[in-house]
């Protein structure tokens, strides 16, 4: 997409897109790493898993309050703000290994990167001309997968140690932070003001498929990373092994939203959704044969990354189009609460299944949950074709 193509967006657009592209290089940066200094420390699968849902479960607690926060503050304010309560938890990483204060900093970081991320869907949502819908928010996926991708492998690339690495993650939320302080941010808007606004409930009960894609999207793309890293770290994996398995599903992310989007554009986007879920079956049931063949860890971590970023992006694409004349922030408030919801289940019961029952029971409970799509997008409220 060059840029005599592109077409014209808000100013500070591009400034809060580029500034959430750094938080996810972060985020994906320093969690793998955390994770392996908790399983270095003598953690079990399933405590890992558990600090590993906490942000999310602060995201799914602010997301509710979130039309109310921006109609108070300022979507750009409360942006900021969502970056400053992240970069004060990853310096309290630093500080202690303290497990406590460790699940109390991921509360915290899970606050501020609730803030920052609805900031951030809402207005691309909201602000993306209905010609570029499918590929501009491929495009911004794409950045953020760009992120994910590359953060669990700085590690090795750079040769760092876990304290290292947690201060240069801590760096990447302060430029992020640097770039949405122009003015420009402050004047974005993410909703018609002169329309009333519709609740997450409502806007749940709309588009009940669209947040049921988003939830198993948020397992496969956000919740496997952590306790996948730490299961490498288990079976004799170092720093920069473990955390490539995360890496592979940044890599899986990064390659896919772009070209998704410009189908999404082109094509309908109910048989999109159908060949993600059964990409998804298929990668599950690989999966339950990891212990024989080790390689399949990457493999699936891959197609984890980009199928369940592929469901999330085409939630969020379905919404700027579902929520165009309602409310955009109710929409993507809900496919974030969705995508939340899968982020924070899917680390604990990972945890829990890998623990008790193996790299079998985990591969059957993804199984049954990419089937569980298929058989709600065989209903008659599946997403409806986009117009091009």
């Amino acid at each position: 997409m060059t840029r005599a193509h592109l077409p014209s967006l808000p100013p500070g657009l591009w400034r809060v897109m580029l500034g959430t592209a750094m938080v996810v290089l972060s985020f994906s940066l320093l969690n793998p790493v955390l994770a392996v200094r908790l399983q270095t420390t003598g953690a079990s699968n399933t405590a890992i898993g558990l600090f590993a849902t906490l942000p999310f479960i602060s995201v799914a607690i602010l997301v509710p309050w979130v039309p109310r926060l921006f109609a108070r503050v300022g979507v750009g304010q409360a942006y900021r703000a969502g970056l400053l309560l992240e970069i004060l938890a990853s310096l309290g990483y630093l500080l202690t290994d303290h497990y406590l204060a460790w699940c109390a900093f991921g509360l915290m970081a899970g606050l501020g990167a609730g803030a920052a991320w609805n900031a951030t869907e809402a207005l691309v949502a909201h602000n993306v001309p209905p010609s570029h819908r499918g590929r501009l928010t491929g495009f911004y996926q794409a950045l953020l997968g760009g992120g994910m991708a590359l953060g669990p492998f700085v590690p090795s690339l750079l040769a760092l140690d876990s304290r290292q690495a947690n201060g240069l993650a801590c760096l990447g939320l302060v430029l992020g932070l640097v770039l949405t302080m122009h003015r420009s941010v402050s004047h974005l808007k993410a909703m018609h003001e002169d329309r009333a606004h519709m609740g997450l409930w409502q806007a749940w009960r709309y588009r009940p498929v669209l947040a049921w894609a988003a939830v198993v999207g948020g397992v496969h793309e956000v919740g496997l990373g952590s306790i996948t890293t730490a299961y490498g770290s288990q079976i004799g994996l170092d720093l920069a092994g473990a955390t490539s398995i995360a890496g592979a599903l940044g890599l899986g992310s990064f390659a896919l939203q772009y070209p998704l989007g410009w189908l999404a554009d082109h094509f309908p986007v109910k048989r999109l959704f159908v060949a993600g879920a059964t990409l998804l079956t298929l990668s599950a049931l690989a999966f339950t044969q990891a212990a024989t063949w080790p390689s399949l860890i990457w493999l699936c971590a891959g197609l984890w990354g980009a199928v369940g970023g592929a469901l999330y992006t085409l939630s969020m694409i379905c919404v700027a189009h579902d929520f165009a004349e309602s409310s955009a922030l109710a929409g993507t408030s809900a496919m974030i609460a969705g995508y939340t919801a899968g982020g924070a289940l899917g680390p604990i019961v990972s945890g829990w299944a890998l623990d008790h029952l193996g790299v079998g029971g985990q591969g059957l409970w993804l199984a049954t949950l990419a089937v569980s799509l298929l058989w709600m997008l065989r209903g008659r409220s599946g997403p409806a074709p986009l117009a091009d």
